[in-house]
């Protein structure tokens, strides 16, 4: 990422934060003037948070549109943000292959028979072979000297490697032939497994006649309080026994000037909730009006909510970072340019602004391909500007011949 130095040095001292989980309960704000890279930092910080962390993104325009009421969708994507580890203990048989043995039914009809012989450093047994056993050890492809586990409860078979007493077999020497050490101690194992799913997920699993099957339709509705109430006390149940633990994640609300009074109060409230996750909010106006009120308040945000968040400015970019950006913009899209158009094109970003300079970098490569040119120069550029018009010069156009359109309510 290029400039912003201060509101990346932010934006790390919150991640340490949401890391040691000293921040939980709080709001960030972003704000800044459009293009200033608010989303990407948001964005930075939910890629080092890793991928056991829930990440959630909304913009609050979305809230109005959703099929349900605005404090339910705000509600869906706190669940979301909110993560539950859960620990689980399973039995398993993990041991080295030493032989095994399939009998076939007389006259090849009927359920398949079989005996497999596995071993650790310390102990060999003999277990019975059912059809369902035999077909997941096929599937597997197991043979002798193979290290394999074997879920008790499922059946299901995971082959581990080839064991390092068979490292000199001609036939364990292919590119994907991996070695692993013969298991200690007794064959019957348990071991602890940890999956994450979020609160959001545990609640339309719990209130759908489909069960897990409703994540992938895509149309949860709305979920009734009841739900939640018991699953968050059963939730509060498995972490006193230690079965599992709350992972607030980020919930990451954009132009969220657009929220309204209703919206901002329940975002007051939920903050409050001893599972709340991390918010993270974004802004790109100035002193407006809250939504739903007469009230003007910095940012469109009223002055509880402002005092709840930590406020992070990102500041605009210079002329050498600007250049820097489209540089790295022209690598990505494959884009030749020589340093007489790099230069035009970065004046333009100073005078108007970067997401537009950004945007005339695919339509000068056009112009230069046209005439047949690897390289794209400072012509291109001119002809790219003045195909398209800048918000500046719009807005003058509009005022030249603003009589000729229609519904003009300026008068002229």
């Amino acid at each position: 990422m290029v400039g912003q130095l201060q509101a990346r040095k932010s934006a790390g001292i919150i991640l340490k934060l949401i890391q040691q989980g000293k921040i939980a309960g709080r709001a960030i704000l972003m704000v800044g003037q459009p293009g200033t890279g608010k989303t990407a930092i948001a964005n930075g910080i939910a890629q080092s948070l890793g991928a056991d962390v829930p990440f959630t993104a909304m913009a609050g325009s979305e809230i109005f549109s959703l099929e349900m009421s605005k404090t339910e969708a705000l509600t869906q994507a706190f669940r979301k943000s909110i993560g539950v580890r859960i620990r689980e203990e399973t039995e398993l048989i993990e041991g080295e292959v030493v032989e095994i043995q399939v009998d076939s039914p007389a006259g090849g009809i009927g359920a398949k028979t079989g005996k497999i012989v596995l071993k650790t450093t310390e102990m060999e047994t003999v277990y019975d072979l059912g059809q369902k056993m035999i077909e997941s050890l096929t599937k597997e492809k197991v043979q002798p000297g193979d290290v394999i586990t074997i879920d008790k409860a499922s059946g299901r078979v995971a082959r581990l490697g080839r064991s390092f007493s068979r490292a000199k077999d001609f036939d364990a020497m292919g590119p994907d032939a991996r070695f692993v050490q013969c298991p200690e101690g007794e064959l019957q194992k348990r071991k602890e497994t940890v999956h994450t799913v979020t609160l959001h997920e545990i609640d339309v699993i719990n209130s759908r006649t489909q069960g897990f099957l409703a994540l992938f339709s895509g149309d949860t509705g709305e979920i009734k309080p009841e739900v939640r109430e018991q699953i968050n006390a059963k939730v509060a149940e498995w972490k006193e026994e230690g079965k599992a633990d709350i992972v607030p994640g980020v919930l990451f609300l954009d132009e969220v000037h657009m929220l309204d009074i209703e919206c901002f109060s329940f975002l007051n409230r939920a903050l409050e909730d001893q599972m709340a996750p991390i918010v993270i909010m974004a802004t790109n106006r100035g002193i407006t009006r809250i939504r739903g009120t007469n009230y003007q308040s910095p940012h469109g945000v009223p002055i509880d909510l402002l005092d709840r968040a930590l406020i992070i400015s990102t500041s605009p970019y210079t002329e050498k970072e600007i250049n820097q950006i489209l540089k790295i913009r022209c690598e990505e899209e494959d884009v030749e340019m020589n340093d007489e158009a790099l230069e035009a094109l970065t004046k333009i970003g100073i005078e108007t602004s970067l997401r537009y300079s950004i945007h005339l970098i695919t339509v000068a490569n056009l112009s230069a391909k046209k005439r047949k040119s690897s390289e794209v120069s400072i012509e291109d550029i001119q002809k790219a500007y003045s195909l398209f018009l800048d918000e500046q010069r719009s807005v003058q156009y509009l005022k030249e011949y603003q009589d000729q359109y229609m519904y003009n309510e300026i008068a002229v």
